[in-house]
C-alpha cells in the first residue's frame, strides 16, 4: 500500500471515531442522543472496514512461487484463527452453563445442603467444555 492509502485509511478511521463520539456528547442526554451515536459508528466503522478491503485486494499475484508463500502463512493464519475461536467459543459457552447450573445448584443448596456434592458435578460438567475446546486447540496448534 503506499503511503497516500495509509494515509486516507488513518484519516476515515479518525473520523469514524470522532464523528460518533460528537454525535454523542452534543445535546442533552436522551435514548436519541445513544442510539444515533451507536448508529454513526457503526456506519462509518463498516465504510472504512470497506474501503480498506477494497484497497487491500486489488493487487495481482506476480509469480506462482509468491503465491505459494502466501497461501502456507495463509494456512497457518486460519490455524491460529481456529484455534482462538474453538478456545473462545467453548468458553463463552461454558460460562454460560456454569452461570445456569451456579446459580440452580446455590438454588438447590441453600433449600437442602446434602445435595452439594451433587450440584458440584454438575458445574464441574459445564466447566469441562472449556477445557475440551482448549485441548482442541492445542491439537490445532500441535499441528502447525
Amino acid at each position: 500500500m503506499t503511503l497516500l492509502t495509509k494515509i486516507t485509511l488513518s484519516i476515515a478511521l479518525l473520523i469514524s471515531i470522532a464523528v460518533p463520539f460528537g454525535a454523542f456528547a452534543a445535546g442533552e442526554k436522551s435514548r436519541k442522543r445513544y442510539k444515533t451515536a451507536l448508529a454513526a459508528n457503526t456506519l462509518l466503522f463498516a465504510g472504512t472496514l470497506l474501503v480498506a478491503a477494497g484497497l487491500m485486494f486489488t493487487g495481482n499475484a506476480s509469480a506462482a512461487e509468491a503465491a505459494e508463500a502466501a497461501s502456507s502463512g495463509s494456512a497457518a493464519g486460519w490455524g491460529y484463527l481456529a484455534a482462538a475461536l474453538s478456545t473462545g467459543m467453548s468458553c463463552i459457552g461454558g460460562g454460560i452453563a456454569v452461570s445456569a447450573a451456579a446459580s440452580a445448584a446455590l438454588g438447590a443448596i441453600s433449600e437442602d445442603g446434602s445435595i452439594l456434592g451433587k450440584s458440584l458435578i454438575f458445574v464441574g460438567l459445564a466447566e469441562g467444555v472449556c477445557l475440551y475446546g482448549l485441548i482442541i486447540s492445542f491439537m490445532i496448534l500441535g499441528k502447525l
